[in-house]
């Protein structure tokens, strides 16, 4: 590392002990980094001349000065149930650092061993899960949606056991916070008032200092209605461009508002609203078109550990918050992915029938709103293609060519701006699996190339059309599950 020009915290460490556990990292053995984020690395303020002097870090067996690894302790509801049992089972919090520009950033170890909350796991990561997340956290950042970061990932010969023998590897993960719902869920069920009371004051001072000077009834007030605010418009985000995490639980909810711990993660082929993308989700707890249910259902959670330190009626008032910010932001989406600009009653309608007419059709989701971005400069060819029947294309395509009519931008500048809201190029789930066949037989250029591709998912990048094809039929509805 040279030129570091940031600055070294450990602010986690200020809240009371119950909080988390110091826990070393369980070395593996011949590390290698086989993947890099210079910019981001960059951004925190320093750059790296040699990869591979950061493979010891990766690999648990050194430290850089001020790095003091810990476990960090929280609860949270799994599928509906509340587990006391939770915490960080296989990442270690290294450090935070603040970059030049004022950011803070936590640094955490993801695969670094077994700690207090394992809970009988080996506390690894595999490779197939670190490259998942790795190339998941990049995409969504591509998309301009607030996601943990992947720093660098290390692969070892280390041998993991799952539902067979694979090999084990770090990420380095990097995120503005990594507190939780369910860090307060811990603190009100098992830390009592003085602790929820110690964790909120923390997590205002770091990551919500704009509320610092208000009274304390209303900071605590504003503080939930804006992590309210900012997890509905997360889901509206995510609905936008498709994509269903997975694993909905309170622990992986972020108090931030980022998309936090990729699993069973998936972005939708054929639109199916009630498509399940974790195989170990029976019920469907997590489809996608209940994404936006459950993001209210954690907020409720959370709503519920704050009780023992405000008020119900001002919980309930902040609660109320979620519908009005999801349905705002989920429609600026749609509108913004349709190119309508003019306010229009029937726009809501058109919006849901289109949704409904995906969903009937089987239709693909990146590549209907990729084809009506580009109406007047390739034609409707591109969109009748994606459905079997034409002429449902052509009935929607003259409902949709009549409502453009009320627009009073150009056509140009109009699909110019949609191609910003509609990307051409998503982490399909095949992709993904292609990349993780390659890195398993040592080659990582696959890898590297599609990161590349995911940074500017909005640009044409012609030499790369490939990476915006249609998925293969064994490459559609992969399941994919939570073990990793």
């Amino acid at each position: 590392m040279s030129n570091n020009a940031f600055q070294v915290e450990h602010r986690y460490l200020d809240l009371p002990d119950n909080f988390y556990s110091r826990v070393q990292p369980t070395p593996l053995t011949e590390p290698r980094v086989v993947c890099f984020n210079h910019k981001l690395a960059t951004r925190l303020g320093f750059h790296v001349r040699n990869e591979q002097d950061w493979a010891g870090i990766g690999a648990g067996t050194e430290l850089l000065e001020g790095m003091d690894p810990i476990a960090m302790k929280y609860t949270g509801h799994q599928f509906g149930v509340y587990n006391p049992e939770l915490g960080d089972g296989r990442g270690l919090l290294l450090w935070e650092t603040v970059a030049p520009d004022g950011t803070r950033w936590d640094w955490h170890l993801k695969g670094a061993g077994s700690t207090p909350y394992s809970r009988f796991g080996d506390g690894r990561a595999v490779l197939r899960s670190t490259i998942r997340e790795y190339l998941c956290s990049e995409a969504m950042y591509g998309l301009g949606i607030p996601t943990t970061r992947a720093l660098f990932m290390v692969s070892s010969k280390d041998p993991v056991r799952r539902e067979s023998i694979e090999s084990a590897a770090t990420l380095m993960r990097v995120a503005k916070s990594h507190i939780r719902f369910g860090h307060f869920e811990f603190a009100a069920h098992h830390e009592g008032p003085e602790a929820l009371k110690t964790l909120l004051e923390h997590v205002i001072s770091l990551h919500f200092p704009h509320l610092i000077n208000l009274p304390e009834t209303q900071r605590h007030a504003r503080w939930l209605e804006d992590v309210v605010e900012r997890t509905a418009r997360l889901i509206a985000d995510w609905q936008a461009v498709g994509f269903c995490h997975g694993v909905m639980n309170s622990d992986n909810m972020s108090i931030i508002g980022d998309t936090f711990d990729y699993g069973p993660y998936a972005f939708l082929d054929d639109f199916d609203a009630g498509y399940i993308c974790n195989h170990t989700d029976q019920s469907g707890r997590y489809a996608y078109n209940r994404q936006p249910q459950m993001g209210f259902t954690n907020c409720q959670y959370l709503a519920s550990a704050l009780l023992p330190i405000m008020e119900e009626d001002s919980i309930r008032q902040c609660l109320g918050r979620y519908e009005s910010a999801y349905n705002e932001r989920f429609r600026h989406n749609m509108c913004a992915k349709l190119g309508l600009e003019e306010n229009d009653e029937g726009d809501l309608s058109l919006i849901m029938d289109t949704f409904s007419m995906l969903h009937e059709h089987k239709v693909d989701y990146t590549h209907f709103f990729r084809g009506i971005s580009n109406l007047h400069k390739h034609g409707n060819t591109p969109v009748r293609d994606l459905f079997a029947d034409r002429s449902v294309a052509d009935e929607w395509l003259e409902r949709y060519e009549a409502r453009l009519q009320k627009e009073t931008r150009a056509h140009d500048e109009r699909e110019y701006a949609m191609r910003k809201a509609n990307p051409k190029y998503i982490l399909r789930n095949y992709l993904a699996q292609q990349v993780i066949v390659e890195a398993q037989n040592g080659n990582y250029d696959p890898m590297k190339e599609l990161l590349n591709v995911l940074a500017n998912p909005f640009d044409e990048q012609p030499d790369y059309q490939h990476y915006a094809a249609l998925p293969p039929d064994w490459g559609k509805h992969l399941n994919i599950s939570c073990s990793s």
